[in-house]
């Protein structure tokens, strides 16, 4: 390779002084310089880093870990490759389970098997194999970084060396025999898997919806917490979460009336330590001769922790918090005019006395007729019991330090859109007119379309939560979660409205429906997505833009692929409420240096399933794409960067040996 200087002259070099003499801080001398460039270029050319891609995981804990521990299937598909003609399929189902739960697993391991140092040997020698085989597309310095302390030197070691070399076969061989000799095996082999599970992943995309309906948001958000490298594009369940750690009593109300449809308390109570006794105290005092039909909680037809007596007291908490939620949004839609959500002002139509919803002079039958804190004189005024419960559910998320946490998490890795290597990443839906122009959206006066809108989205969203932003701004910022929840124009919702109040209280399925926005139906052309590309300004030979929020309902026919292969969305339904609606259990999309693959998973059954027998999520890999060539980091957005960073140390070469800035002694 020759390194061009011809266009870098003394003016150029003066122009960049500044950039320059910091960079000198770091490389202080020519042979600095020198070896970073090496050290760059060497880098450009390793393979590019396998992306994974995961969108609505909507508290599915165990599905959700599952998935990376197994990345989408590449470690059995890594392992498949390395041992197919080898080991037989069981035995590649045992040593994937292995890297996936080495703890549990070797547990199992301990108490049946016969002959605990002839499988340790095996399976020492087998990991290490695999190890070689994940880690072989990073640098030897980003492999030591993901090694335990206590084992790195050992296993870099073990990493480059091959048993197969007659002259280290012996070393090698000695090094697995020690290790079993000393008693640390199990703790070796789990620091292989852990290793493993963590290189077969370069960065983790999440497409938005962490939060609702599955019972461990929390635990998901934990696993994040602690993760390398990963970023999240909001969607409108976490935004309704970030709303309500904010303290909008609206996005408050939100959050318990979804918690309590699906009987899913863990998530508020062990995880964030929000107080329900308070909620359940009230909807026994106000509901308790109250059936409350239509109100118990969705559960999961295996569920066997909800008794019928819980089961009842949550559709008592489930109505109670109902009408306060409608009570509240009544008010925000009352307070900003702006947002045109007047409409969602309903429990002024119910006529009392003759127990019916009235609205523009046709009446509607209801499901339930009960409102004893509904004054018809006055429909939206909380009681006085009301409004002090609203209070104490204020404060217990307000003081929530584990959900602070949280959300600042989803805050330092999230934002409304991101540009990944040619691929457009947003959870829901880009506002369009109906010709498929980018539609103008009144923020704050201001309006805004495309990149701008998202952008400015995201700034109101962190104001809410910035003790510098003016107090009548933050005030704006906390409010404006509950439009981005449900208003008509919110790129995470987009559609007419939200019909809660009409699913649960109107027999008419007709007055249930919601009309999506134009992206809904325009988005499977081809020149709209390019458009939309365009603007973004995302550029590739191979673009796309990756959705979630709407399951693609497989048992009816719909397709994940849209647009010519312009656009996926990959919300298959992690949640188990979705299962028999979309008729999968979710998908994920791998992009590795082949190409992009999309994987289509089968309902999760257990860890405990996959650590006994060897189970794993059942998936089908359909290739969407396929590179003629690998791709290698010069190819992505990270070799971009360093190709810069190269050029910038060139013109630093330039300056050093052409005295223009001088060398530093070494320290």
């Amino acid at each position: 390779m020759t390194l061009h200087t011809t266009d870098i002259t003394p003016v150029r070099i003066e122009n960049d002084r500044r950039v320059l003499e910091l960079l000198s801080q770091t490389f202080n001398n020519i042979s600095a310089a020198s070896t970073e460039i090496i050290n760059l270029e060497a880098i450009l050319n390793l393979p590019k880093g396998t992306e994974h891609f995961v969108a609505d995981i909507h508290g599915e804990h165990e599905a959700f870990r599952h998935i990376l521990k197994n990345a989408s299937g590449n470690i059995k598909r890594k392992v498949t490759e390395i041992f197919g003609t080898s080991l037989r399929g069981q035995e590649i189902r045992e040593l994937c389970s292995l890297i996936y739960y080495p703890e549990q697993k070797l547990e199992y391991i301990r108490a049946s098997e016969s002959n605990l140092d002839d499988f340790y040997s095996i399976t020492l020698h087998q990991l290490v194999r695999v190890c070689q085989t994940v880690s072989s597309k990073y640098t030897r310095s980003k492999v030591r970084k993901a090694l335990p302390k206590e084992f790195a030197y050992i296993i870099e070691e073990l990493l480059h060396e091959s048993p197969s070399d007659d002259n280290k076969q012996a070393y090698f061989n000695r090094i697995v025999e020690t290790i079993i000799l000393t008693g640390q095996a199990d703790s070796f082999i789990i620091a292989l898997c852990n290793v493993i599970q963590r290189l077969s992943i370069d960065q983790l995309h999440i497409l938005g919806d962490i939060y609702d309906r599955g019972p461990g948001a929390h635990l998901i958000m934990d696993t994040l917490c602690d993760y390398g490298n990963f970023d999240i594009q909001w969607g409108n369940h976490d935004a309704l979460w970030m709303g309500a750690a904010s303290g909008n009593d609206a996005c408050i109300a939100n959050v318990l009336r979804l918690s309590l449809r699906y009987g899913n308390m863990a998530t508020l109570e062990d995880g964030y330590g929000i107080n329900l006794v308070p909620l359940a105290t009230f909807a026994m005092e106000v509901y308790g001769g109250d059936e409350c039909r239509g109100f118990g909680p969705r559960l999961d037809p295996e569920d066997t922790t909800h008794s019928e007596k819980t089961q009842r007291l949550i559709a008592k908490m489930h109505k109670a918090i109902s009408i306060i939620q409608f009570k509240l949004e009544a008010a925000l839609a009352d307070k900003h005019p702006e947002w045109r959500m007047q409409d969602r002002k309903l429990l002024q139509y119910i006529d009392f006395d003759r127990k019916a919803f009235v609205y523009d002079g046709v009446e509607y039958e209801m499901k339930d007729t009960y409102f004893p804190t509904v004054d018809p004189a006055d429909p939206y005024a909380l009681t006085a019991e009301e409004s002090e419960l609203v209070k104490k559910l204020h404060h217990s998320f307000r003081v929530s330090d584990k959900l602070r946490k949280h959300i600042q998490c989803l805050f330092s890795h999230g934002s409304m859109y991101g540009v990944y290597n040619s691929n457009l990443l947003f959870h829901a839906s880009m506002p369009l007119n109906a010709d498929g122009s980018l539609k103008d959206v009144e923020l704050q006066g201001q309006k805004y379309k495309g990149s701008e809108l998202f952008r400015r989205i995201g700034m109101v969203m962190r104001s809410a939560f910035n003790d510098d932003t003016p107090a009548a701004d933050r005030d704006f910022a906390r409010d404006y979660y509950w439009y981005l929840w449900c208003g008509p124009d919110s790129p995470l919702f987009d559609k007419s409205k939200m019909a809660t109040f009409e699913r649960y209280f109107l027999v008419d399925a007709a007055l249930h429906k919601e009309e999506k926005g134009h992206y809904y139906t325009l988005r499977d052309n081809e020149h709209v997505c390019d458009m939309i590309l365009d603007a973004f300004e995302v550029e590739g030979e191979h673009r796309h833009i990756i959705n979630g929020h709407v399951p693609v309902r497989i048992n009816k026919g719909e397709t994940p692929i849209r647009a010519n292969g312009k656009l996926m969305v990959i919300d298959g339904g992690f949640a188990k409420a979705y299962h028999g609606t979309t008729g999968i259990a979710g998908y994920t999309l791998v992009y590795h240096s082949r190409g992009l693959q999309l994987v289509q998973h089968e309902p999760f059954t257990s860890a405990e399933e996959a650590i006994k027998n060897g189970t794993d999520i059942v998936s089908t890999t359909q290739i969407v794409e396929l590179s003629q060539k690998r791709m290698r980091v010069r190819d992505t957005d990270k070799g971009k960067e360093l190709s810069g960073q190269i050029d910038e140390l060139i013109e630093l070469l330039y300056a050093y040996r052409n005295g223009i800035i001088k060398e530093h002694s070494k320290k």
